[in-house]
C-alpha cells in the first residue's frame, strides 16, 4: 500500500482488510479540507490494493462531526464550492472502490459525519452512537449530507431529519435503514468482522463488478435498472469466478477462488 504522510487518517492493513482512521479527536474529527483531502487519499490507496474490505472508523468521542465551521467560515462561495465538491470526491471514491466499504461507529456521527456512513456499502453502529444532520435547526442546511441519507432511509424519514435537525438513536437508525445493525459497544468490533467476513466471501472481481452494477441501477426507473442489470449479469457469467462458482455447485465440491 502507497505509504501515506497524514496528520488526521491513520492508514493500516490487517491481512485482508485496510482499516481507515480518522484521528482528529480535539476537533470531534470535523472535516477541514485538509482532513478530506487526507481521507480521500486513503480511500484511494486501499483501493488500488488486493485488499478485499475496508473499514471506516474513527477516534475519539464523535465519530464525525461534519465539516469544519471554521474552515468553512473562512472561505467565499469559491471556496466553499471547491470544499464541497472534494468532499463529493470522498463520496463517490467510497461508492467506486472495488472492497467492501463497512463503517465502525462508535460515537456521534453528524452533518457531513452522517453523510460518511450512509455512503459506505455497509454500516454497524455502538448502541451509544447517534446520528443527525442537524442544519434544519441551524444556519446552514445539510443539503448535500442529505442525498446518500434519502437513499438510505426514504423521504419521509429523511425530511424528519433534515428539517428538526434532531439525533436519531442507532437503534433507530438501524430500523430506518441508515445503518445495517446497531450492537452492544463491547460488541462493536465482533459484529463488523462478522458482517465484513460474510459480505467479502467469493470472488473478489465478481464482488467489485456485482457493487458497482448496483450503484449504477439503484436510482434508475425499473425498466432502465434491469437494461443495466441484464447487460452487466450476462458478461459476468463468463468471468473466472462465475465459471468456477457454477462448475463447484454442479460438482458438489468447495469453489476454488482465484481472484
Amino acid at each position: 500500500m502507497t505509504a501515506l504522510e497524514n496528520r488526521h487518517v491513520l492508514l493500516a492493513r490487517d491481512g485482508d482488510t485496510v482499516r481507515i482512521t480518522m484521528n482528529r479527536p480535539d476537533r470531534r474529527n470535523a472535516l477541514s479540507a485538509e482532513h478530506l483531502g487526507e481521507l480521500l487519499a486513503a480511500f484511494r490507496a486501499a483501493a488500488a490494493t488486493d485488499a478485499t474490505g475496508i473499514v471506516l472508523a474513527a477516534e475519539g468521542p464523535v465519530f464525525c462531526a461534519g465539516h469544519d465551521f471554521a474552515d468553512v467560515a473562512a472561505r467565499d462561495l469559491l471556496g466553499v464550492r471547491e470544499l464541497l465538491t472534494l468532499c463529493t470526491e470522498l463520496m463517490t471514491t467510497i461508492h467506486a472502490a472495488p472492497q467492501v466499504v463497512i463503517a465502525r461507529v462508535h460515537a456521534l456521527a453528524t452533518a457531513a459525519g452522517c453523510q460518511l456512513v450512509a455512503s459506505c456499502d455497509l454500516a454497524v453502529a455502538a448502541e451509544s452512537a447517534g446520528f443527525a444532520l442537524p442544519g434544519g435547526k441551524g444556519g446552514w442546511f445539510c443539503h448535500t449530507p442529505a442525498v446518500p441519507v434519502a437513499r438510505s432511509v426514504g423521504r419521509k424519514r429523511l425530511m424528519e431529519l433534515a428539517l428538526t435537525g434532531d439525533p436519531i438513536d442507532a437503534r433507530t437508525a438501524a430500523e430506518w435503514g441508515l445503518i445495517n445493525r446497531a450492537v452492544p459497544d463491547a460488541d462493536l468490533d465482533a459484529a463488523v468482522a462478522d458482517l465484513l467476513a460474510r459480505a467479502t466471501r467469493g470472488s473478489r472481481a465478481s464482488k467489485a463488478l456485482g457493487k458497482h452494477t448496483l450503484y449504477a441501477q439503484l436510482d434508475r426507473p425499473e425498466t432502465d435498472a434491469y437494461t443495466v442489470a441484464l447487460e452487466v449479469m450476462a458478461a459476468a457469467a463468463q468471468l473466472p469466478g462465475a465459471r468456477e462458482g457454477m462448475a463447484a455447485f454442479l460438482a458438489k465440491r468447495p469453489p476454488v477462488w482465484t481472484d
